[in-house]
C-alpha cells in the first residue's frame, strides 16, 4: 500500500513537471506573421461615414495610429477608400466582400456572436482594409448598397478568429 502511494505521488509530480516544462519552452511569437496582418479589427464604416454621404467629395472618416482613412463620395455612394500614413504617404487598400454582418450598430461584434434575428438576410457587405505599422488589419465595412461599384476588385473575406 505504501509502495503504491509513493509511486502515485511520484507520477503526479512527473506529469506536473512535464506540463510545466512545455509551457516554459513554448515557441516565441513569429514577428513576421505579426506584420502580415493576422489580427483583424472590424470598424463600422456606415456609422463613421454618417452624414457625409450627402455631399460629393473626399471626406475623412477615421484617424488611427498615424493613418488617415478617407472616403470618396460620388452621387451619394462611396466610390473608393484611401488611407494615408502621416510619414509614409499612401497605403495600399484591399477590398473584401462577405454576406456576414461583421459589425453592429451597438459596437463591433463578430456575426457569430449575435442572435439570428440580428442578421440582415441577403445583404452583402464590402470592406476596405489596410495593414497598419503594428500588424493590425483595419477593415471598414459598408453595406453593398452604399458602394458605387461593389464587385470590382473585391475578394471573399475569411474571418480570422
Amino acid at each position: 500500500m505504501n509502495f503504491a502511494r509513493r509511486h502515485f505521488s511520484l507520477l503526479v509530480v512527473v506529469c506536473g513537471l512535464s506540463s510545466a516544462s512545455e509551457l516554459a519552452f513554448a515557441a516565441p511569437k513569429d514577428e513576421k506573421n505579426e506584420k502580415k496582418g493576422k489580427k483583424h479589427v472590424q470598424n463600422d464604416g456606415k456609422k463613421l461615414a454618417g452624414g457625409k454621404m450627402n455631399q460629393d467629395g473626399k471626406h475623412e472618416i477615421a484617424k488611427k495610429r498615424g493613418h488617415t482613412v478617407s472616403v470618396d463620395v460620388k452621387g451619394g455612394k462611396i466610390a473608393g477608400v484611401q488611407v494615408k500614413h502621416d510619414k509614409k504617404g499612401d497605403v495600399p487598400v484591399k477590398k473584401y466582400r462577405t454576406a456576414k454582418k461583421m459589425v453592429s450598430a451597438t459596437g463591433m461584434h463578430y456575426a457569430s456572436f449575435q442572435l439570428a434575428q440580428a442578421y440582415s438576410l441577403g445583404t452583402t457587405y464590402i470592406g476596405y482594409a489596410y495593414i497598419d505599422d503594428y500588424g493590425y488589419e483595419e477593415i471598414y465595412w459598408f453595406p453593398y448598397e452604399m458602394i458605387y461599384d461593389g464587385e470590382t476588385g473585391a475578394v471573399d473575406y475569411i474571418p480570422v478568429y
